[in-house]
């Protein structure tokens, strides 16, 4: 899957700002290019287990499975 990658500059720390702005809240920074690019992959990473692990607590039970026929 490709991400588009935001990267900005934090003024106060002198430190990248890695966003990921097709995720909501996917959002990471890095001393330099290289490292924001890595940890904003990592947050990419964790962003969609999180995600598939809400989608998977919504599915029924096993028991309680209903097929339309």
């Amino acid at each position: 899957m490709i991400f588009h990658v935001t990267l900005k500059k934090d003024g106060e720390r002198d430190w990248l700002v890695a966003e990921c702005p097709a995720l909501p809240g996917c959002v990471s920074q890095g001393k330099d290019e290289k490292e924001a690019l890595e940890n904003i992959k990592e947050a990419i990473t964790a962003w969609l287990w999180a995600e598939d692990q809400k989608a998977i607590s919504t599915l029924p039970d096993d028991n309680q499975l209903v097929v339309a026929v």
